[in-house]
């Protein structure tokens, strides 16, 4: 039978640690790396709507892309039932169920979340926009305007909508970043893109940069993706285990007010 630890060494084997930033916490988080594994459950996020639904399918792990503990932005000092991340752990606990969580070191690993996002948008000729491999740029098969490359996003990573800037580039050399990668606009500015695809810009990021389109499409749609290949890569390695992607955590979590024309 398949254990905590053959799942953690296998997604390893995918996106190696090393990859990971230094102030990231990923691999597994909660639970027994001995115990073992026959029902997973794949989320973006783990919260407390994911742990029941992980308890109810008496599901022994949960693989996420963001960790369920992280200092860099909640530290973890108390374990309290009156505290959302506390309801969180101690579910996990209670029902003995593992996380395990591949974050940045997913990001950065070829075929993961960027690769992906990339080729969802139809991009090829891939290469890494940091040092660090995340994001990718790569060039379209001929050149869009933007509004209908916009369209296309929305379509393509189901967003309920978006924000963008035009500076009256058409697209063709574009830029990448699954979640909040606003950091690397100079990289892709560098580089040569006339437009960044990424999530979380701020009000000055679309202000500031004026050489190259900017589009916003939202954290979960540029990083939900991750689920269906999480899916079909642990169901390959270990196939007497039921592997199932999250029906509680969708698209629906964050809603987009869309202006009508």
């Amino acid at each position: 039978m398949y254990t905590v630890a053959a799942v953690e060494n296998m997604l390893y084997d995918w996106a190696p640690k090393d990859l990971a930033e230094s102030w990231d916490n990923v691999g597994l988080l909660v639970g027994d790396p001995c115990a073992t594994v026959q029902r997973i459950l794949v989320s973006l996020d783990i919260t407390e709507a994911v742990v029941e639904e992980a308890a109810e399918m008496q599901a022994d792990l949960i693989v996420a892309h963001h960790p369920v503990m992280n200092c860099t932005w909640h530290p973890v000092q108390t374990l309290r039932a009156d505290d959302r991340q506390g309801r969180i752990l101690t579910g996990l606990i209670r029902h003995n169920i593992a996380a395990i969580c591949m974050h940045t070191n997913l990001d950065a690993a070829d075929g993961g979340i960027n690769d992906i996002l990339a080729e969802k948008l139809g991009l090829s000729g891939l290469i890494p926009l940091s040092e660090q491999k995340i994001g990718r740029i790569g060039t379209l098969n001929c050149e869009l305007p933007l509004v209908e490359f916009a369209h296309s996003v929305i379509k393509s990573l189901g967003c309920h909508g978006l924000r963008y800037t035009d500076r009256g580039k058409p697209v063709h050399r574009v830029a990448v970043g699954g979640g909040a990668c606003g950091e690397f606009i100079p990289q892709a500015m560098a580089h040569g893109c006339d437009t960044f695809v990424t999530s979380d810009l701020k009000y000055h990021d679309f202000l500031d940069t004026t050489e190259m389109n900017l589009i916003d499409a939202g954290h979960f749609p540029t990083e939900d993706l991750i689920c269906a290949e999480l899916v079909n890569r642990l169901s390959a390695a270990f196939p007497a285990a039921s592997v199932i992607k999250t029906a509680a955590h969708n698209s629906e979590v964050i809603q987009y007010c869309m202006k009508e024309n």
